[in-house]
């Protein structure tokens, strides 16, 4: 199907108004796809602003979803995106996390591979867990201990997918590592530092890290491979206009950089002095917490994606400049 060919057809965009979906459908729109239906739970969150500056056909709430698609109200979908999940990693409600982190992403997958549509999804770097087994997405994902259920609900829905004997034309899974950027101002605390921090900058002149509880890594020196989002939104649309091996992909920049480094870029952007106060983990987070990411991204550019990734100083300069510091400005 050539690009021109998708763009007359419908993309379904699941968690289309939230950070990563919403970011996803102005990428979208800016290629010259409009044929978008957007799938979320919005309720009473701020999530709609994300959706005032997009061109879509129409929203419609993630219960309604499922009856309208098995109903056949949609012609001629092009590919199903499904980016809607609950991500919390603190969530200790694990049949909520079930219900619809799991059995909902199956019967996506279920409907795809009946009608032969193309199916991304996004699987998360949380399935790594501590790392203890690296981040290489080429290995066996059943040696996987994520470290909490937010996690493990997706790692459940890779293993189920493994197994199936039957699956859509064009299927990718989308291991998201540190993801930060314009339109997670509804994220709460999930939000990533970069928001945080600039947040804190502006109230109190600092920004607050976690002190570190292991010897080997000192204050602020934990590492993480952080991805702009721009950068993600970049390789879900090669995935949907180029044919690629089926399979988990990891989307992180191959990279690991630290907190401190990040809040430095906070700093740099905003034109000021680094101001850098640690604080105590909670101890709710100390037996959860990753020191360390960094995705192993051979399998990514083996598939043919070879555009370059940010690094955090890119990255959060056009973050703090274009969209923080514009009033939180919605890309």
């Amino acid at each position: 199907m050539s690009n021109s060919e998708l763009r007359a057809k419908t993309i379904i965009v699941t968690g289309g108004a939230g950070f990563i979906g919403s970011c996803l459908v102005r990428a979208l729109n800016d290629r010259g796809y409009n044929n978008i239906v957007i799938v979320d739970n919005i309720a009473s969150t701020e999530k709609w602003k994300n959706l005032r500056n997009k061109k879509y056909l129409t929203y419609l709430h993630k219960d309604d979803f499922l009856p309208a698609l098995f109903g056949e109200e949609f012609e001629d979908i092009g590919a199903i995106v499904h980016l809607g999940a609950c991500s919390s990693t603190t969530e200790t409600d694990f049949d909520y996390l079930w219900d619809n982190n799991v059995e909902y992403t199956k019967e996506l997958w279920r409907f795809c591979t009946e009608y032969e549509i193309p199916f991304l999804y996004a699987s998360s770097a949380a399935t790594y867990g501590g790392g203890e087994a690296g981040f290489d997405d080429r290995q066996d994902i059943n040696v996987l201990q994520p470290l909490n259920g937010y996690g493990y609900s997706k790692q459940v829905f890779d293993q189920w997918m493994q197994r199936q004997s039957t699956h859509p034309p064009r299927y990718a899974g989308f291991k998201f590592f540190n993801v930060y950027g314009p339109n997670e101002y509804c994220k709460g605390s999930m939000a990533s530092m970069v928001y945080h921090g600039f947040r804190q900058v502006k109230e109190s002149g600092e920004i607050r890290l976690f002190k570190s509880e292991r010897p080997d890594y000192r204050d602020g020196g934990q590492l993480r491979d952080f991805v702009y989002v721009k950068d993600v939104c970049e390789v879900i649309l090669f995935f949907l206009e180029n044919v690629v091996k089926n399979g988990i992909y990891n989307v992180g920049t191959g990279r690991a950089q630290s907190f401190e480094e990040l809040a430095d870029a906070v700093f740099s952007a905003l034109g000021l002095e680094p101001n850098i106060r640690y604080i105590e983990m909670p101890e709710n987070l100390k037996e959860k917490y990753q020191y360390y990411t960094k995705a192993e991204i051979a399998a990514l550019r083996e598939a043919g994606y070879d555009k370059p990734f940010m690094d955090v100083e890119q990255g959060v300069f056009d973050y703090v400049t274009k969209h923080l510091a514009k009033d939180f400005a919605i890309y």
